[in-house]
């Protein structure tokens, strides 16, 4: 039977599937997309935690019982009138006949205003359960690429479960993410403002869909300017596809001094040495940055930096753990690094671990992540990149998760349990056969299931349910995870995740570059989930080689790659750089406000801060340069935003000014080493900027040395270094 509301306007779109002449409209799939297209259930409305004015409806409206009860029974029954809809306080307050703090939501004569007195002369029935449920929505046009200035009206379709498809433009909610490059209306009209790429999110009934605007750049391109250029990998091939699509020409190559440096601080979180950037440079093999990354992956360092990197997404922190806890924790991260395990099964290891938490370091994560919704969105976040924290009260609204799918993942994790063990600070972690985890929407324990999957794990089942998550989570059909992993270490060399945030993989958060993404992602599979093959790619890529000298066409190019976006040194690489520059090692102390009993005060001398296991570190320098503090499972804990007490650290903070000061450090040598000036200022730079003089530079520096008296020689050295380690070109990776 063809479906139609019979009652509505010939050529209005409807609101939700369609019913015969003789049913009244349905409660969840046409009065509710009313509700949250004009607001009346959102966050700002009677959405809200405690609802507006005395009446209370859940967010977008996920809870269709809780919403019709609240409508139809709540206050006594006083906002309907079911004998005459018209004098509905339901709908006077919508068309504001009667005075309404939330001001008109639309007129008397429209088709809403029709649609919902239909439905409450119809006794105002509510959700059924044989309903129609949405399974999706699609764009009529998902890729558009237009010219600035123009419009273009999108168009929603919606699948339901019963087969049938029809347009729910007209109450889908639509958001423009980059408004520099395009903005939508509420009624889905696209208008472009300006070049670059930009999407539209449409949201219906939990439903999501993207819609990504395309404008060129107008500036006039030779296509020489992409010819000739040779890509390397898929990587290169891709990126280039890219900057074709949107006009932006890229940058040349790096010259060897400049890619040395970034990839020694990129890859291993170090400045090259004076004798390896002397036989870096003068190496004239066609393969020699080929064989600087090799050795680069195969070196200590490399452990230290990733060793780090992964503990501050873990949250290893001696706040939290007592100290033997955090360094088994820390080591089983160390040991992984360096066994070069791949990525699907250290994080298998890490999710199924059972037993003493100072024999298996892993455990330590159930012991940091104790209850089972903080252990599932610290999951979903660590290796989904994705947070679905906002569907523990309600459907996420810029995601698909819903309140359902929340409680049922966090319940694979409700028989996590551990005891004491027999040492001091020893938790033992086992699987327990039984409990289970309320949600408190039904008052009932969800079925047990990850994400996306329809068949849930038996509740009365013993197995432990953790094994069943990781087979899932580390399934090389699971996108998210491929994708998760992707963008962290895509980040870590390019400066911006192809996804940004790096860990907000929403279906409403497009990549830059979406067929680049798969890529990657489908080249970590074939190679077995192991990093540093993806990194190997990443490296060698012209793309990552590139220079970082803009073209006028290219200088607003921050993520697609037509050069490479200069950074600020992260804290932990900064400071070890300064004490690696100036030969003099910084001594960690732990912080006494938060440290457990029985830790020591301060660690050995020489180490570096990408070899502390702890963040717990009372270190004013690693505090104002934004390290994480690892109390939350968030890219966004660590910051390399500049800010007006670095640069007064800096320039007259203790920890430069000290370092060079120090007796017997790397000025010291330098001065008793009796090399001529030139040869000083040469080597100065050489350390610092991993690069030789200019001849202007060469012949200044040189000149205050020289004419400095003998007194005064260390003082001017110190200067130079000075100026050298408080440029750009020092404090930033380029």
């Amino acid at each position: 039977m063809k479906r139609a509301l019979t009652s509505l306007i010939a050529g209005v779109l409807s609101f939700g599937p369609a019913l015969p002449a003789a049913e009244s409209p349905s409660f969840r799939n046409t009065i509710q997309p009313i509700l949250t297209r004009y607001g009346c259930a959102m966050g700002a409305c009677h959405g809200a935690a405690a609802g507006q004015g005395g009446f209370r409806l859940s967010l977008r409206g996920f809870d269709d019982e809780g919403d019709w009860i609240s409508i139809t029974r709540s206050a006594n029954g006083r906002r309907l009138t079911l004998e005459d809809p018209a004098r509905s306080l339901f709908l006077l307050k919508a068309v504001k006949a009667v005075p309404h703090k939330g001001d008109k939501r639309f007129e008397m004569n429209s088709v809403e205003y029709k649609v919902i007195s239909d439905w409450i002369a119809a006794g105002a029935p509510g959700p059924k359960a044989d309903d129609p449920r949405i399974v999706s929505i699609s764009l009529a046009q998902p890729h558009l690429v237009m010219q600035a200035g123009k419009s273009i009206q999108l168009q929603v379709t919606g699948k339901f479960s019963d087969g049938h498809s029809e347009d729910v433009t007209r109450c889908s909610k639509f958001n423009a993410t980059n408004a520099s490059v395009a903005t939508v209306d509420d009624a889905g009209l696209i208008k472009t403002t300006g070049s670059g790429e930009g999407t539209v999110s449409v949201w219906y009934l939990s439903q999501l869909a993207l819609a990504t605007i395309t404008i060129p750049n107008a500036s006039n391109v030779e296509p020489a300017a992409f010819a000739a250029l040779k890509p390397r990998n898929f990587i290169d091939e891709l990126t280039l596809e890219k900057l074709r699509e949107l006009n932006i020409p890229p940058s040349g190559r790096a010259e060897d001094q400049a890619f040395m440096r970034r990839a020694f601080l990129d890859a291993i979180g170090v400045l090259p040495t004076l004798d390896e950037t002397r036989a870096f440079l003068a190496n004239k093999a066609a393969d020699k940055r080929d064989r600087l990354i090799d050795a680069l992956l195969q070196r200590p360092e490399f452990v230290d930096y990733w060793s780090h990197r992964w503990s501050d997404l873990l949250l290893v922190n001696g706040d939290k753990l007592a100290p033997t806890a955090m360094w088994s924790y820390y080591n089983w991260i160390r040991r992984h690094v360096a066994a070069n395990t791949p990525w699907d099964a250290m994080v298998r290891d890490l999710l199924t671990t059972t037993g003493s938490t100072l024999e298996n370091g892993a455990g330590n994560f159930f012991v940091l992540n104790d209850e089972p919704t903080k252990c599932a969105e610290t999951v979903s976040i660590a290796f989904l990149g994705t947070s679905i924290g906002c569907a523990k009260c309600h459907n996420h609204p810029m995601e698909k998760w819903t309140n359902e799918q929340y409680y049922g993942f966090a319940n694979l994790f409700a028989r996590v349990r551990s005891k004491n063990g027999t040492q001091a600070d020893e938790r033992v972690l086992f699987s327990d056969t039984q409990g289970d985890l309320i949600a408190p929407l039904t008052g009932q324990p969800p079925p047990p299931r990850p994400l996306d999957v329809t068949t849930p794990i038996a509740v009365t089942s013993t197995e432990d349910r953790r094994i069943v998550l990781a087979n899932w989570l580390t399934s090389a059909d699971n996108k998210l995870f491929q994708r998760a992993i992707v963008n962290r270490v895509w980040a870590n060399f390019f400066g911006s995740g192809l996804v940004e945030a790096v860990d907000d993989l929403r279906v409403t958060n497009a990549a830059s570059n979406e067929p680049l993404f798969v890529a990657a992602c489908d080249h970590l599979v074939q190679q077995n989930f192991d990093l540093k093959a993806l990194m190997r790619t990443i490296l060698q890529s012209e793309t990552y080689q590139r220079s970082s000298i803009t073209l006028p066409e290219n200088i607003h190019d921050l993520r697609y790659g037509s050069h490479y976006v200069p950074r600020r040194l992260k804290a932990e690489i900064l400071l070890d750089t300064i004490s690696e520059v100036t030969a003099a090692p910084t001594t960690f102390k732990i912080d006494k406000r938060n440290a457990n009993k029985g830790t020591s005060e301060s660690y050995p001398m020489g180490f570096r801060a990408l070899q502390l296991p702890d963040s717990n570190i009372a270190s004013y320098f690693l505090k104002s340069f934004g390290r994480a503090d690892r109390v939350a499972t968030c890219e966004c804990e660590r910051t390399n935003e500049p800010s007006m007490a670095q640069a007064l650290h800096i320039a007259n903070g203790e920890t430069l000014n000290l370092k060079l000061a120090q007796k017997d450090n790397r000025l010291d040598a330098l001065l008793a080493s009796k090399q001529p000036d030139a040869k000083i200022i040469e080597e100065a730079y050489l350390l610092t900027l991993t690069r030789e003089p200019t001849e202007r530079e060469l012949t200044k520096a040189t000149q205050l040395l020289a004419t400095a008296k003998p007194e005064d020689r260390r003082t001017t050295l110190e200067d130079i270094f000075w100026s050298l380690m408080g440029s750009k070109e020092f404090l930033f990776n380029h």
